[in-house]
């Protein structure tokens, strides 16, 4: 891990003199006003958290370190036979702020290669649960198993300076993503393989010894799996799964701890279980409709019945994003490109062309566009992984990338406990009725 670790320490030594500087000179300085509205209802566009990793844009979705997703499939370096990003550029261009060169990305594959081997009770921990079990109960499971192996945790024991807090954590978060992958394709062919598994290969990438393991060798879909880690990674710090990584992390728990609470916050359905909820629906409405291709007329109708139900169209809709998720572009263009007749592919397509127009006659829905996980799922189908409840794990093993290298970030620049200041409704109303002009109770 040397070379990469010692770049790592420099860039930072520069970003901290930076901070330092910034902080002295503005650091009173107010970024925007909080509203009331914004305290009760879920902090949505306060600013209070640096994340330098990547921005989400309205308009031009998110960027890593300032490219977007357009050009992160062009710039990223790619492997010899393939077309599509490799994972492992994306998180060094997150970690240093550079874009690699080939000879970086091929370097942390190495790292990734020779840190993989998981621990055998890891596995037991798994295969003590019950085989009904969520996928991603699972994958925490097996996350809070390896835990045991952090570096951090027991330097940290035995006396560490502050300033090295980042050293001990920069090795758990190497080897935590580079097992990630061995974990989650155990628990596949444990889940839906009859428990029948598959060895590593120590030649692939990252993400495409992850479709080895899980039992997809065709060429598309390890090509899918470099194109799905690499949108997945990141998208700042205010998401729930970053910022739990982020909050956890912020009281020194460990990067295994950190990223565990992280992948609790993603298995939610108004985060990362979104991708199956997409799948779901659109498998629900072919069921009642009576066909898997529909046609633009009758997918209206299923989207209104849906609505007056008093339910959402999965996939549709985004906090920040006013124009279509490059995340979905990326996925439609790779899905013209491997599979142009797939027809629940060109469902997908159909739903796009219809949605929109419907949910921007309701004036309270700013973005009508579809989000990353409204694609997902039926390129997954397409290569037969049709098991849905295993996607959020899928969408897990990519979001680490991110929130570990932001973690480090957090380490290395000695970001404080996280400890937002609460109020209760009784000082609100005093607060109201001028009689207390401090928030507190």
């Amino acid at each position: 891990m040397g070379i990469l670790k010692d770049r790592f320490e420099a860039k930072a030594a520069i970003e901290i003199k930076e901070i330092k500087k910034i902080l002295a000179e503005h650091g009173d300085d107010k970024i925007g006003e909080v509203k009331l509205s914004q305290i009760y209802q879920g902090m949505r566009g306060m600013t209070g958290l640096v994340t330098e990793t990547s921005l989400l844009d309205a308009q031009k979705g998110i960027r890593f370190r300032g490219y977007t997703i357009p050009e992160l499939r062009e710039k990223l370096p790619k492997s010899p036979k393939g077309s599509e990003p490799l994972p492992e550029g994306l998180f060094y261009l997150m970690l240093i702020g550079e874009l690699p060169a080939a000879e970086d990305s091929a370097y942390i594959t190495s790292i990734f290669q020779r840190r993989s081997h998981v621990p055998s009770h890891v596995f037991e921990t798994i295969d003590a649960l019950p085989i009904t079990a969520h996928p991603m109960t699972m994958f925490v499971t097996g996350v809070m198993a390896l835990q045991t192996e952090s570096y951090f945790t027991k330097a940290y024991a035995e006396g560490l300076s502050k300033k090295d807090y980042w050293d001990p954590t920069f090795d758990d978060v190497i080897i935590l993503i580079a097992r990630l992958p061995r974990i989650a394709a155990y628990i596949y062919r444990r889940k839906y393989k009859n428990n029948e598994h598959i060895q590593p290969n120590g030649l692939l990438d990252w993400a495409g010894n992850l479709a080895h393991m899980m039992g997809f060798n065709e060429h598309g879909f390890r090509e899918l799996m470099r194109l799905y880690m690499t949108i997945h990674a990141d998208h700042e710090g205010g998401n729930v799964s970053a910022h739990t990584t982020h909050l956890v992390g912020s009281a020194l728990s460990d990067p295994y701890l950190s990223y565990a609470a992280g992948m609790n916050g993603l298995a939610g359905p108004l985060h990362g279980l979104a991708n199956q909820e997409v799948i779901k629906w659109v498998f629900e409405m072919q069921k009642e409709l009576g066909t898997d291709e529909p046609t633009k007329e009758q997918i209206g109708e299923y989207v209104r019945k849906t609505m007056e139900s008093g339910k959402v169209v999965p996939g549709y809709g985004h906090a920040v994003l006013r124009e279509t998720d490059p995340r979905f572009i990326a996925q439609m263009e790779f899905g013209k490109k491997h599979m142009p007749d797939d027809k629940l592919v060109n469902t997908i397509w159909r739903i796009y062309e219809t949605v929109p127009p419907i949910l921007k006659t309701i004036g309270k829905i700013k973005n009508p566009w579809p989000n990353v996980d409204a694609h997902s799922g039926a390129l997954l189908v397409h290569y037969g992984l049709v098991e849905y409840e295993f996607y959020t794990v899928l969408f897990a093993i990519s979001r680490s990338l991110g929130v570990m290298a932001s973690l480090l970030w957090d380490r290395i620049l000695g970001l404080p406990l996280e400890r937002p200041k609460s109020v209760t409704t009784a000082a609100v109303k005093r607060w109201i009725a001028g009689t207390d002009k401090i928030w507190g109770d």
